[in-house]
């Protein structure tokens, strides 16, 4: 007994030790829990200050309209439809005015249309009975939901309207379905309409005159942040070309890699720039000239920017290759190459500059150093033919040519025996083991004949500037890349209005930290109504 009691005061004791282990642990996270909201709530302020202006304007915008509610004259005038107001605040506020306008439009149009519409069949419908009213509303609202559902497939209508019509639909159903069964539907859709109309007003207000964030400006300097992490990327994928130890191995994807990080912006652009690109042509000409906003012009110099972006991945996966050019190859290019990097990217910096300037780009901006550097990189490879040619040419020739007739004498062979053995099959009948016994010994010549030109094919030895080859190929693409990038550049300075340059003008090359994405910055809306 004593050791059964001894036993279980030591279970009893293990227990309670880990029982305070766990509370021990649970109590220091908690702990940790106030500290990790202040550091995280700081960073997203941090990251993008306008978040906090942001957050105090959709305050202050639903305190305004809850007014409509809380004082007793103005809900004595709206009544129960004052709530309409504070969720029109919650669902069009967005952080961009041009994102707030087009949604905000939207709802005041679709909930217009479809007031006025509603009005129009309950007209019509009131001067039939009952039963027909009944009849009347529902082959209405099959045909208007199925039309309105199917406008929405329609690409200018999904990309502008979309949101109207969904407010469209659920406001027109609302309306309908209500006046079947309530007497004083008109005052309620004259409630709604005002309210919502409020709400609006109010979100639009504050958007625009209360610190604005347009989204014009947003995509206006993306498109700057883009070009200058373009000209981080190549050169340092060329500058770790020639001088970082190159690990076939290691991640490309990895989040502290510069040329990674450089390109992968630009890749992944596509969504934000068209999101933007919408907004920014709703928002009204607020710039100090009053030039129109073009919209598509800047979708376009982000579609050059993605196609450059697509020879930078390339070029930067030359550094993963399993098939290395050895560095007494390296550096017989190395000077041309890095010169020529510099220059690409020195021009990607001052078309970046002259994009956040507004102002155009110099004449010269291909400038001779760039072609010098392509005529210095075109004479050294044409320097050494041979390690493009190759040394065992015609040794490869040769065993290519031995294959070929050991070929030719193995097809005769096998051709001579399967005619012998069915000749002596014909004349002595011989048995049917000795016929598989010939077709085995076929067959084994055949694998044989397959060995040899594998052994072949794998003594044949490429020649080892063919990797640096390809990296030189696609770094000369870049330069190609780079005119079609100017030449969008250049179209964007004429139609945005950019100041012309002046020979005393100087770019002040500097590469900043983008913000966030705007993206980051988009509140999704959960509901409707």
């Amino acid at each position: 007994m004593v050791p059964k009691v001894h036993d279980g005061l030591e279970m009893a004791l293990s227990r309670n030790e880990n029982w305070k282990k766990r509370m021990h642990v649970l109590s220091e996270r908690l702990k940790r829990i106030p500290c990790l909201v202040w550091k995280t709530t700081w960073k997203v302020g941090c990251d993008d200050p306008r978040r906090v202006i942001h957050a105090f304007k959709v305050g202050l915008s639903l305190t305004l309209v809850s007014l409509l509610y809380l004082l007793e004259p103005l809900f004595k005038g709206i009544g129960q439809n004052a709530i309409c107001a504070v969720m029109t605040v919650v669902v069009v506020f967005e952080f961009t005015a041009g994102a707030t306008l087009c949604k905000g439009l939207n709802r005041g149009l679709g909930t217009l249309l479809a007031g006025l519409l509603a009005f129009l069949l309950d007209y019509v419908a009131n001067a039939a009975g009952q039963i027909l009213q009944a009849v009347f509303i529902a082959v209405a609202v099959f045909i208007i939901g199925s039309a309105a559902t199917y406008m929405r497939f329609i690409p200018s209508i999904k990309k502008n309207y979309d949101y109207g019509v969904v407010i469209f639909l659920v406001t027109f159903n609302l309306l309908t379905f209500s006046s079947y069964r309530i007497d004083h539907v008109l005052k309620m859709a004259h409630d709604r309409i005002y309210t919502i109309a409020i709400g609006c007003a109010v979100c639009l207000l504050m958007s625009h005159l209360v610190f604005p964030n347009w989204s014009g400006e947003d995509l206006h300097n993306a498109t700057a942040f883009k070009l200058e992490g373009l000209a981080k990327s190549i050169e340092a994928c060329v500058n770790e070309y020639f001088y970082g130890e190159i690990e076939a191995s290691r991640d490309i994807k990895s989040s502290e890699d510069p040329i990674y990080k450089g390109y992968k912006a630009v890749l992944d652009s596509k969504s934000t720039d068209e999101t933007l690109a919408l907004h920014g042509s709703w928002e009204p000409r607020h710039s100090r000239y009053c030039h129109k906003f073009p919209s598509k012009q800047y979708l376009k110099v982000g579609i050059v920017l993605r196609q450059f972006g697509y020879t930078m991945v390339a070029l930067s996966g030359c550094l993963r290759t399993e098939i290395q050019a050895p560095q007494s190859v390296r550096v017989l290019f190395k000077d041309p190459c890095i010169r020529l990097a510099a220059e690409v990217s020195k021009v990607l910096i001052e078309l970046a500059n002259s994009i956040r300037s507004r102002r155009h780009c110099s004449p010269e901006i291909l400038s001779d150093h760039l072609h010098e550097a392509l005529k210095d990189l075109n004479t050294a490879i044409k320097s050494q033919p041979r390690l493009f040619l190759g040394s065992n040419d015609i040794q490869a020739n040769n065993i290519l040519a031995s294959i070929a007739a050991s070929q030719g004498k193995s097809s005769l062979s096998s051709v001579k025996i399967d005619s012998s053995a069915l000749l002596d099959w014909k004349t002595k009948r011989v048995s049917s083991e000795q016929t598989k016994e010939a077709e085995q010994g076929a067959e084994r010549k055949v694998l044989k004949k397959s060995q040899t030109s594998r052994i072949a094919i794998t003594s044949l030895e490429f020649s080892e500037a063919l990797p640096f080859a390809a990296f030189a190929s696609l770094l000369v693409e870049t330069v190609a890349k780079l005119d079609l990038i100017i030449d969008e550049v250049e179209e964007l300075g004429r139609l945005a209005c950019f100041k012309e340059y002046k020979p005393g003008d100087e770019f002040c090359v500097s590469c900043e930290t983008p913000r966030v994405s705007v993206l980051e910055n988009h509140l999704p809306s959960h509901g409707e109504d």
